[in-house]
C-alpha cells in the first residue's frame, strides 16, 4: 500500500465532489416526506459501492427503508470484514440556524479546519464517514491490494432506532458471517490524536403525555383552580433529578458499572481543555452530576434529559389559556448493563407514579438500545491501532463516547462478532445540529487509515 496516499491526493477533488452530489439528497428517514429522498439515497450508494468495485450489490426490501448489501468475495479462507453504515440524516431543524442551506453543500475554511469543511447535513453523521470506506475499497481494488473479503451494510433508518436493520439481521445471518465490524459512525480527539471509541452508551427514548381539563380554559376564570398541565408536567420533570443531579428514578443506577479509580485515571489521560470546551458552546460553567469529571459525565455515567417540550399557546402575541395538554421527549443515555426495556419501564412506572391528582399522564416508549464495551486486546482493536499510527504518526488512546448506536449490541448477539468503532469525526463538527459539518482533512484521512485496517486485521488473524 506505498502508493496509498499519492492515490488519495490524486483522486481528493473527485471523492469531495462523489459525496457534495450524495449529500444534496434530502434522506430524513424521520419525515415521511422525504421517503422518496431516502429511497434515492440508497441508490445513489449502491451504484457506488458497484464503481468501487464490489461484485455483487443489492439493495434489500425491509418492512421500512431499504438496506444496501454489498460484497467482495476473494478467497473464503481468508477473513472477512463487515462495513456498517447508514444512509439517512437527522431532520434540519431549525433551519434558521444554518449559515447555509443544509442540503445545498458547501467547502468552508474555519479554525479547526484550515483545509476546509463540507457543511452539509450528513457531512459527518454518516454519510461522509460512511463515505470513506467506499472510497477505501475503490483504492483497493484499483490496486489489487484487497488483502480480505468484504461486505457492505448500509441502512435508512439509524437516526429512527434501526427498526428494519434489526429483523434485516435476524433473517440475514450467513449472509452477514463475518470476522469483525467494522463502523466509522463515531469520532476522535482530534486531527493530531486520534482515539478509538471502545465503548457505547444505550438509550431509551420516550415520550410524555400529561393531560388536565376536557379542553384548554380561560386562565382567568379557571387559573389557580384547576391543574395546568405544563405546570404539573415541569414540576415531574424537575423532580427526575435531586440536588446532585442524580436521577431519582428508584432502581435507575442498580446495574450501573463502577468504573476503578485505576481505568478512570487512564481515561484522565486524554487531551481536554476544560476551558476550550466551555468557550466552544459558548457557556461560563459546565454542569452535571456530582463526583465526576466532564468526560466522565458523559461517556460513563447515565443521563436523563428533555430533549423537547410543548404545550398551550406559542404563537405570536398572548393568549391567556390553561392548555388541556402538556407533552415531553424524554431522552435516557444509559451505560453497560444497563437494559434499555428494563429502563424504558422504570421510567414509566416512575412517572406515572408521581403524576398528582387532577391529570392523567401516559408514557408512550419510542426507541432504544443497549450499551456496548469492546475489549482493546482483540486483534480487530489492534489492527485499528496499528491503522491510526501508520495514518497519524501516534497512538490512538481508546476512548468511551457518550452516543449511542444501538444495533451494536444486536451485531453481537446476532452474529457473534465483535465492533470496531473507527470515528474521524470531531466533537465540534455539530452532528444532530444547524452546520453540521466535516473536515476535508478527516474524510481524506480516513480514507488512507481504512485500508490499514484491512492489511493488519489479515496479518493479525493469520498468526
Amino acid at each position: 500500500m506505498d502508493n496509498l496516499k499519492p492515490y488519495v491526493q490524486q483522486h481528493k477533488e473527485r471523492f469531495i465532489n462523489e459525496l457534495i452530489e450524495i449529500l444534496k439528497i434530502p434522506s430524513i428517514s424521520a419525515d415521511s416526506a422525504f421517503s422518496q429522498d431516502v429511497i434515492d439515497t440508497s441508490e445513489a450508494v449502491k451504484t457506488a459501492l458497484e464503481n468501487a468495485g464490489c461484485d455483487h450489490v443489492e439493495i434489500c426490501e425491509t418492512p421500512g427503508y431499504p438496506i444496501v448489501y454489498g460484497e467482495k468475495i476473494i478467497d473464503k479462507n481468508l477473513p472477512t470484514v463487515l462495513v456498517y453504515g447508514h444512509y439517512d440524516v437527522q431532520p434540519p431543524d431549525p433551519l434558521n440556524l444554518w449559515n447555509s442551506p443544509p442540503f445545498e453543500p458547501v467547502i468552508k475554511k474555519t479554525e479547526i479546519h484550515p483545509e476546509g469543511a463540507i457543511f452539509a447535513r450528513g457531512s459527518c453523521d454518516d454519510k461522509g464517514q460512511m463515505y470513506m470506506h467506499v472510497k477505501a475499497l475503490e483504492y483497493m481494488t484499483e490496486n489489487n491490494n484487497l488483502p480480505c473479503n468484504v461486505k457492505f451494510m448500509i441502512e435508512g433508518e439509524e437516526e429512527v432506532g434501526s427498526e428494519s436493520l434489526a429483523w434485516f439481521v435476524k433473517q440475514n445471518q450467513e449472509k452477514l458471517a463475518n470476522d469483525v465490524i467494522l463502523i466509522s459512525d463515531t469520532g476522535m480527539i482530534s486531527n493530531t490524536q486520534p482515539s478509538i471509541t471502545t465503548g457505547l452508551r444505550g438509550l431509551s427514548y420516550v415520550e410524555v403525555e400529561v393531560t388536565g381539563p376536557n379542553r384548554d380554559l380561560h386562565s382567568g376564570l379557571y387559573g389557580g383552580a384547576v391543574a395546568n398541565p405544563i405546570n404539573v408536567l415541569t414540576k415531574m420533570i424537575a423532580s427526575l433529578h435531586d440536588e446532585d443531579n442524580h436521577i431519582t428514578i428508584p432502581g435507575f443506577y442498580d446495574n450501573v458499572e463502577e468504573l476503578s479509580a485505576a481505568e478512570r485515571a487512564e481515561m484522565a489521560k486524554a487531551p481536554f481543555s476544560l476551558e476550550d470546551y466551555k468557550n466552544a458552546i459558548d457557556i461560563d460553567a459546565v454542569y452535571g452530576e456530582k463526583g465526576y469529571t466532564t468526560n466522565e459525565r458523559n461517556s460513563i455515567r447515565p443521563t436523563l434529559d428533555v430533549n423537547g417540550i410543548w404545550g398551550g399557546y406559542t404563537g405570536e402575541g398572548a393568549k391567556t389559556v390553561i392548555a388541556s395538554k402538556a407533552f415531553a421527549k424524554i431522552s435516557m443515555r444509559l451505560v453497560p448493563h444497563q437494559d434499555w426495556v428494563e429502563i424504558t419501564e422504570l421510567f414509566k412506572k416512575h412517572f406515572e407514579s408521581i403524576a398528582p391528582k387532577g391529570v392523567r399522564v401516559v408514557v408512550k416508549p419510542h426507541h432504544g438500545g443497549q450499551g456496548y464495551v469492546t475489549p482493546i486486546d482483540n486483534i480487530g482493536y489492534k489492527a485499528a491501532a496499528k491503522a491510526y499510527e501508520d495514518s497519524f504518526g501516534v497512538t490512538p488512546i481508546p476512548q468511551r463516547s457518550g452516543g449511542s448506536i444501538p444495533i451494536v449490541a444486536l451485531f453481537e448477539q446476532e452474529l457473534k462478532s465483535k465492533t470496531i468503532l473507527m470515528g474521524f469525526g470531531l466533537d465540534s463538527d455539530a452532528i444532530h445540529s444547524p452546520n453540521e459539518h466535516f473536515g476535508i482533512f478527516n474524510y481524506l484521512k480516513g480514507i488512507e487509515t481504512i485500508p490499514l485496517f484491512y492489511k493488519y486485521f489479515t496479518e493479525l488473524s493469520s498468526k
